[in-house]
């Protein structure tokens, strides 16, 4: 292989990035070095096990991609902005978007949703860890791993360039003979192993680690949008894991599962891929709806309206997004009896949505409502979100998408769901949850000035793309002329585009400024006056969480203890069993990195001695006799009066 075959050279934007990525590179080992933070990053981080420090990293790793895929998108909107504009090729357009789809979904949503499950899950359900803390660690380190070889493959190799969704024979070796699509392949089968054993985790944690009197019918609603959220990724997250390995076969093997000829089916992978990939896109919904649910009850000063019809709304949800899967393939030939099949249980997902927003609005009638930050996430949502889901409704009806299908009113439905849907989501939860993770708060002035920057140039940006689409501009065109007449609308649209990079810039100062001026909640365990289990304990949480095991009265149980009506602490101080840190996650996760990297240019020899350590540490972890440590009850009180104040 030449050099010009193995890095990407040609392009000034690749250079810059190149700068970039060995400037950024040597700040960190100069700063690390320099302030002496190595055994500090050692210990407190690499080899973590504790469940709020991986949430931290998970999310640290998701505001990276945000950035990441923002700026893809900007670069879109870029070439967009005008008729025939030359700033992007198609190839390079090619790539942009597709590493933008799946950087935005998988690299992105998932890990932002991981990281605020495993900080407040253990907390909201009165547990001192999840149910396998090892595991959990190499859940992060796999889908690391993974994220970071798909993020090199725009200077080394080339990205993929067949969509985020890698249709073939778009995704062939025939029509992308690069590396690229084995990056895909690879990269996001790295990463998805992380997440289905996450999936696993998580079940066990919430079906057999709840505090005492939490029966499931008395779960917080974000846990029980979790245990949902976790049992899709097991069902669905195999078929991706399949489908991929198929892929891989294909591209790297000569195989010919989804070829045109001998004996090939390039359908196949069309269905395998939205098998997974429907109910995905409820993977990324439904935490959010668990995340709305808790914020709208803790500012509104009320109970949640109609707990169990939500979570039977969910559970309906969850059944019905395995069924919808064909509504992508409304013309492509399936015939009328399965378009119509499908097009009618995609309009029932619209029954459970909307029993959701209407408990959502009626457990604000009548509150006392605190427009806080989150509180404004989960207002916008609310309109945005029915808006975007109307749109879906035209969307299913098999009939009309014959003139929607592959238009940018399509591409409008779905960041019209998945931003106030997801993003919102996260971001409410990220402002929630902010002081009990790092003992002190967000200021909610510079939080609500971002909040209306990100509402107000996401509409800008997302609603002339309907118009667009409807006007007869197809999705993924890198240039149009000008008497097509798309360019006012694409302009606008682009600067929406910048508006929403404003906006994200503001929150990242907003954390900024917090850490340097805001000051600390100093034993204030609960400053947002909340309802719920995660905020009876100290601020920031200590390694333990619950000195003494709590004992819940009701889905409120916090609540009930400012009313009088419940104690939630009753028991006396014991020995605390915690698990033991290990460096064998993130070895295995460099293992893996470069295993798949390897794998991606066919190098069959470097790929075999690394699935060496990768063996080596798993028999390692088989047989090690590691049983990890105690704290006592001495240590406890000295900590606890600590965490107190100094006070008993």
């Amino acid at each position: 292989m030449k050099w010009d075959e193995f890095f990407v050279l040609g392009d000034p934007m690749i250079y810059g990035a190149m700068v970039s990525i060995v400037a950024v590179s040597m700040a960190i080992v100069v700063g690390l070095t320099y302030f002496k933070k190595w055994r500090w990053l050692r210990d407190e981080w690499l080899t973590t096990v504790d469940h709020k420090r991986i949430g931290i990293m998970y999310i640290i790793a998701a505001l990276l991609m945000l950035f990441r895929g923002g700026v893809d998108g900007l670069l879109m909107r870029g070439q967009l902005a005008m008729p025939e504009n030359g700033f992007l090729d198609a190839q390079h357009y090619n790539e942009i978007f597709t590493t933008h789809g799946v950087i935005m979904i998988l690299f992105m949503a998932m890990p932002f949703i991981i990281g605020l499950m495993n900080i407040v899950i253990p907390l909201q359900i009165g547990a001192r860890d999840v149910a396998f803390p090892y595991l959990n660690a190499v859940s992060f380190w796999l889908f690391f791993a993974g994220a970071m070889l798909f993020n090199i493959s725009f200077v080394i190799g080339g990205s993929p360039d067949a969509g985020w969704s890698a249709y073939f024979p778009l995704a062939s070796t025939e029509f992308s003979p690069s590396v690229g699509n084995n990056y895909y392949a690879i990269a996001i089968q790295i990463a998805g192993l992380g997440t289905l054993m996450t999936g696993i985790n998580f079940i066990v944690t919430i079906l057999k680690m709840r505090a005492p009197g939490m029966t499931l019918w008395k779960m917080p609603m974000f846990t029980w949008s979790i245990l949902i959220t976790n049992i899709i990724i097991v069902f669905a997250f195999p078929v991706l894991t399949v489908a991929l390995a198929l892929m891989t076969l294909d591209r790297l093997f000569g195989t010919q599962f989804f070829t045109m000829t001998d004996g090939g089916m390039d359908m196949l992978w069309a269905n395998l891929f939205w098998v997974w990939g429907h109910p995905e896109v409820y993977i990324v919904i439904l935490p959010a709806f668990g995340i709305f649910s808790e914020v709208i009850a803790t500012f509104s000063k009320k109970n949640l309206f109609g707990y169990k019809s939500m979570v039977a709304s969910m559970l309906a949800i969850s059944a019905l997004s395995f069924l919808v899967w064909v509504h992508h393939f409304y013309t492509m030939g399936q015939g009328a009896l399965s378009n119509s099949f499908f097009s009618i249980t995609t309009m029932l997902i619209a029954v459970p949505t909307g029993v959701k927003i209407f408990n959502w609005l009626l457990t604000m009638y009548k509150g006392k409502i605190e427009f806080t930050t989150p509180m404004m996430y989960a207002l916008g949502f609310i309109p945005i979100f029915t808006f975007g889901g109307i749109t879906g409704v035209m969307l299913a009806m098999a009939s009309a998408d014959y003139q929607y299908h592959n238009t940018m009113f399509l591409v409008a439905h779905f960041h019209y769901v998945l931003i106030p849907g997801t993003v919102f989501g996260v971001l409410a939860g990220f402002y929630y949850w902010w002081p009990k993770i790092f003992g002190f708060m967000l200021d909610d002035k510079q939080g609500k000035r971002a909040f209306w920057w990100i509402a107000i140039s996401f509409n800008v940006t997302f609603l002339p793309l309907f118009a667009l689409g409807l006007k007869g501009m197809n999705r993924r065109m890198f240039t149009y002329s000008e008497e097509s007449g798309f360019g006012p609308l694409n302009l606008l649209a682009s600067i929406g585009s910048v508006g929403l990079a404003i906006g994200f810039i503001l929150l990242v100062y907003n954390i900024y400024w917090s850490f340097r001026y805001a000051p600390r909640l100093n034993g204030n365990n609960d400053p947002w006056d909340a309802r719920t289990l995660e905020w009876a304990t100290h601020t920031p949480v200590p390694a333990y969480n619950f000195a003494i095991t709590p004992e819940v009265s009701s889905v409120d149980t916090l609540w009930d203890e400012k009313l009088g009506t419940h104690k939630i602490f009753k028991g006396k101080l014991e020995e605390i069993h915690m698990p033991n840190t290990s460096f064998k996650p993130f070895w295995m996760a460099i293992a893996f990195f470069f295993w798949g990297f390897f794998m991606v240019f066919s190098w069959w020899i470097p790929a075999i001695i690394a699935l060496i350590p990768i063996i080596y540490l798993l028999f390692a972890r088989s047989f090690s006799n590691d049983h990890g440590f105690h704290i006592s009850v001495k240590e406890l009180e000295e900590e606890e009066k600590k965490l107190r104040g100094g006070t008993k």
